[in-house]
C-alpha cells in the first residue's frame, strides 16, 4: 500500500484536459472485439487496471491481444476459437469483468474458474448467477454460487424473458451476452434506465438488438465481426475534476471529447441544480455514443435532493458529488441508493466516514446520504477502502481543507485514472 499527502491549496483550476478513456465502453469494447471475427482496432482504450483484468481474460482464452499504450489491437478468431483457460482467470477487483464475463463463460463450450481480489469476494455475484442459471447455466461456488470464486461449466443457453429487480447495467449486459451465446430469443426489462453501451455498441459489431423502451432483446447464436471503437473520454473520471472545478473560485476548466451519453450525464444535470456555471455541448458522435466539451467555473453551491430516476446515472459520482455538498449552502439529501452498498466497498458508509474524518457533517440513511452543507474541512487522514472513486474523492477535499489530506492506499485509484495525480498537478495554476 501507498500514502500520500496533499496540501491545501490557493490555487485554481485552469485550462483544457483530456480525461481517459470511458471505463464501461474500454471494458465492453474488449469483450465484443475478443468474440468478433476478425482484427478489431480500440483506441483511448482505459489501460486502469480493471479493464486490463478483461483484456487478460481473453487472453488466457487464446486471444492474440496487441497493446500500445492507449491502444489495442484484438485478432478475433470468434467465439468458437476460444479456449479453455488452464489456469483461473484473475478478475482482480473489477466487478464489471466479473459481472459481463460470467454472462460469457456460462455460455462456452468448456469449464472455467475465476476468482477475484478480497474485496470482489465480498460483492453479490448472485445478481447475475441466479437469472444465467434460469438460460441453464452451470454456476457453483461460494454461498451457493453468489460469491466468488465462481466455477462455470460451460453448456449450451436457452433463451429467457428477464425482468430484473435490480437497476444494474452490469446484470442487462451479462444476460444480453448470454442471449447472444444461447439458442433462442433472450429479452430483458429493465426496472429503470441504467447506462445503455453494450446495446448501443454491439450493433457496431455486427449484432441485432432490439430496444423498445425499457425492453432489449437479442437474437441467439449471432457471431459479432471486427469493428474499430473509439472510446470517448470517462465522464465519470470528468467528474472529480467538474467538482474540483465548482469549488474553487475563479476556476476556468474545459473537459474536451468526453462521452455524454443520456444514461452517464447525471453530473452535469446534477451540478446544475446546486447552481454550479457548467455546461456541455456535444460536437459529435463516435459509432451511436455523444462526445463533446464540458465547460466548469468556480462560483457558489446550493444544497438539493437527489433520489428517484437521475441515481443509476450517477450511481458512480455520488461519492464527489457528496463532497461538493458539504461545501453547498444548506442540505443536501441523497435518495434511492442502496445500490451503492455493493460497489468496491459500501460506498454509503465509506462516503460519510471519509467526509466526516476530514470535518464534514454526514449522516447514512439505508439508500443514501444526508449532508450539511457549507461546513469547513479540517483535513486529516483517510483510508481509500481499496475503492479509487473513494481516493480521488479525499483528493479533491485537500483543495478545500485547512489542512493537509493523508489518503492511504492511494494506488487504487490506477482502477480508473492512472496519470489522475499528474492530471491533478497541471490543473492547479
Amino acid at each position: 500500500m501507498s500514502d500520500i499527502q496533499l496540501q491545501p491549496t490557493d490555487k485554481k483550476i485552469i485550462g483544457e484536459l483530456n480525461v481517459p478513456g470511458d471505463k464501461s465502453i474500454s471494458h465492453r469494447s474488449v469483450i465484443f472485439a475478443s468474440l468478433a471475427e476478425g482484427t478489431s482496432k480500440i483506441t483511448n482504450f482505459l489501460t486502469g487496471e480493471d479493464c486490463l483484468r478483461t483484456v487478460q481474460a481473453f487472453r488466457d482464452m487464446g486471444v492474440e491481444i496487441e497493446q500500445d499504450d492507449g491502444s489495442l489491437t484484438i485478432h478475433g478468431k470468434g467465439i468458437a476459437a476460444l479456449q479453455e483457460p488452464v489456469v483461473p482467470i484473475n478478475f482482480g477487483n473489477s466487478g464489471t469483468t466479473a459481472r459481463l464475463m460470467s454472462g460469457v463463460l456460462a455460455g462456452l463450450s468448456f469449464f472455467t474458474t475465476a476468482f477475484g481480489d478480497e474485496s470482489l469476494s465480498k460483492r453479490p455475484m448472485d445478481r447475475v448467477a441466479v437469472p444465467l442459471r434460469k438460460m441453464g447455466a452451470r454456476i457453483s461456488g461460494r454461498n451457493k454460487g453468489g460469491l466468488l470464486p465462481l466455477a462455470f461449466d460451460g453448456t449450451s443457453l436457452q433463451g429467457y424473458d428477464h425482468k430484473l429487480t435490480v437497476k444494474s447495467a452490469q446484470v442487462k449486459s451479462a444476460l444480453l451476452l448470454a442471449g447472444m451465446l444461447a439458442d433462442g430469443k433472450t429479452t430483458v426489462t429493465e426496472i429503470g434506465e441504467t447506462r445503455n453501451h453494450t446495446e448501443m455498441l454491439l450493433p457496431e459489431f455486427g449484432v441485432d438488438v432490439e430496444v423498445d423502451g425499457r425492453t432489449i432483446c437479442i437474437t441467439g447464436n449471432q457471431q459479432p465481426t471486427a469493428a474499430d471503437v473509439k472510446v470517448p473520454g470517462d465522464i465519470s473520471s470528468a467528474a472529480f475534476f467538474i467538482v474540483a472545478a465548482a469549488l474553487l473560485p475563479g476556476s476556468d476548466l474545459v473537459i474536451k471529447n468526453v462521452g455524454l451519453n443520456n444514461t452517464r450525464n447525471g453530473i452535469v444535470q446534477t451540478m446544475q441544480q446546486m447552481g454550479a456555471d457548467i455546461r456541455a455541448d456535444v460536437h459529435t458522435h463516435i459509432g451511436k455514443e455523444p462526445v463533446g466539451d464540458v465547460y466548469i467555473k468556480g462560483g457558489s453551491l446550493k444544497g438539493i435532493e437527489l433520489g428517484g430516476q437521475l441515481i443509476p446515472n450517477v450511481i458512480d459520482e455520488i461519492p464527489i458529488i457528496a463532497l461538493a455538498a458539504t461545501q453547498a449552502e444548506g442540505t443536501t439529501i441523497i435518495k434511492d441508493a442502496e445500490e451503492l452498498r455493493f460497489k468496491e466497498t459500501d460506498r454509503i458508509s465509506a462516503v460519510a466516514d471519509t467526509l466526516n474524518t476530514l470535518g464534514a457533517d454526514v449522516e447514512t440513511t439505508e439508500d443514501g446520504l444526508i449532508i450539511h452543507g457549507k461546513g469547513k474541512l479540517s483535513g486529516g487522514v483517510i483510508h481509500s477502502y481499496g475503492d479509487h472513486r473513494i481516493g480521488m474523492m479525499g483528493a479533491v477535499a485537500s483543495l478545500v481543507s485547512e489542512q493537509a489530506v493523508t489518503i492511504q492506499n492511494k494506488d487504487c485509484i490506477n482502477i480508473s485514472y492512472p496519470n489522475f495525480f499528474e492530471h491533478l498537478n497541471q490543473s492547479l495554476k
